[in-house]
């Protein structure tokens, strides 16, 4: 048997396991560009990925390099870096909404329980990874995947919940610590009049 010539390395199987992430990255399409340069023509490849936490919480990003997989990490950075929240009802959207960008048309209807996800392409994908179970949609004007799923990004941050707009969590934490403040800042004030009104 072979001795090896570092024998201090350590077995790949005593590697630790990677954590596992919150988010399911999805890769929409891979694409071979070019742009034409003084030189001639520069190719690279353009990725554009989703992730999502199927929990409310999805992202589209894109990216651009020489190698497919750095175009993908790249594209997944940048997705995980314009992540949008949406509402939730039972599994479906809250209400109607109407998109239309660039040539893309879009409109996502909600559904009731056991329908599914009625879409293809790259609005399913989009609406798995943002945790929607059941509804329709209708898609028309162009079949690039990259402007459709633009198209839905902007239309599921055009979702508000029935108490009104979207909060982020972080945001209904301060707007909590802001409301007991003027509470105990307006009770304070009530105190002092009271003493003062006693004094006199």
């Amino acid at each position: 048997m072979a001795k090896s010539s570092r024998p201090d390395r350590k077995q790949r199987g005593d590697r630790r396991p990677r954590e596992h992430s919150e988010f399911e990255e999805v890769t929409l399409s891979v694409d071979r560009v070019t742009r034409v340069v003084a030189g001639g023509r520069r190719m690279r490849f353009r990725a554009i990925v989703v992730v999502g936490n199927k929990k409310g919480k999805v992202g589209l990003g894109t990216g651009k390099a020489g190698e497919v997989q750095a175009a993908v990490k790249k594209a997944v950075t940048s997705a995980k870096r314009n992540m949008i929240r949406i509402p939730l009802v039972n599994g479906t959207i809250p209400h109607d909404v109407d998109v239309k960008f660039k040539a893309a048309k879009i409109r996502l209807i909600p559904a009731c329980k056991g329908t599914g996800i009625i879409a293809g392409g790259a609005l399913r994908v989009i609406l798995e990874n943002a945790g929607v179970s059941d509804g329709l949609s209708k898609r028309c004007g162009t079949g690039n995947k990259l402007v459709n799923a633009q198209a839905v990004m902007i239309a599921l941050g055009k979702l508000r919940s029935r108490g009104g707009p979207i909060v982020d969590e972080v945001e209904e934490k301060k707007l909590k610590e802001t409301a007991n403040a003027r509470m105990d800042a307006a009770a304070l004030e009530g105190e002092r009049m009271g003493v003062t009104e006693v004094s006199r």
